[in-house]
């Protein structure tokens, strides 16, 4: 076994424990003990998986997750000493696909990063109706035949077809897909969903993004 898993966390009692199990378990184990250097080894080594504390000293882990989902769809797991539901489902909407709650056993966490590596190579598909969207492979079909997107319109479009029918504010998908970065008063959102109803119109796919008026978008349900 040669997977990579990175582990963010600024407890290093923890971080001992957990990188002792995870290594036993036969992982390679990366660290890292804050948000920044997280970041920065997870551009730099391309993890497997990404185990991430969730009150880091610099930045909030949630905030980590959502930059790692910016450009990766790579597992996270998250360890949380916060059990509100409210926030186990903000951490899920940020980008984490497994949480624990503090303290843990390590035996469970082992378990669980498996079970994630597991679907990881299976390959994760968002099948919503005649449209097909993998994320890892970067491919989007409908109907069977290949929508050809830019990179921006697939993380678009991958973005609204993790919640379909959820309407997002131009705002929202901004700060998102484009990390906030756009100056005020763009019309690159507007541009960008012109372009992929075009491209699945071609293919019959009429009607798939709804525009909701003074609001912002969303991806039809079937």
């Amino acid at each position: 076994m040669d997977q990579r898993i990175l582990l963010i966390e600024d407890n290093p009692d923890i971080t001992r424990v957990v990188q002792y199990e995870l290594e036993q378990a036969g992982y390679r184990v990366l660290t890292a003990p804050d948000g920044v250097t997280g970041l920065t080894t997870a551009r730099e080594n391309s993890p497997d998986l990404v185990i991430l504390d969730l009150g880091l000293p610099d930045f909030d882990g949630a905030e980590i997750a959502r930059r790692l989902r910016k450009t990766s769809s790579v597992p996270i797991i998250i360890l949380t000493a916060m059990d509100a539901v409210d926030r186990k489902v903000n951490l899920l909407e940020a980008g984490a696909d497994d949480y624990m709650t503090k303290p843990f056993h390590p035996e469970e966490l082992v378990a669980r990063v498996k079970v994630q590596l597991r679907h990881q190579q299976h390959g994760e598909v968002i099948s919503i109706g005649a449209l097909e969207i993998h994320p890892q492979k970067r491919l989007c079909h409908y109907n069977g035949h290949e929508v050809r997107l830019s990179p921006k319109e697939f993380d678009l479009l991958t973005f609204l077809a993790r919640q379909p029918g959820r309407v997002y504010s131009r705002q929202e998908i901004e700060r998102e897909v484009w990390n906030g970065e756009l100056p005020s008063n763009s019309n690159v959102v507007d541009v960008h969903m012109a372009n992929m109803r075009a491209k699945l119109r071609d293919l019959d796919g009429y009607g798939i993004i709804r525009t909701v008026r003074g609001i912002g978008y969303a991806l039809k349900t079937p």
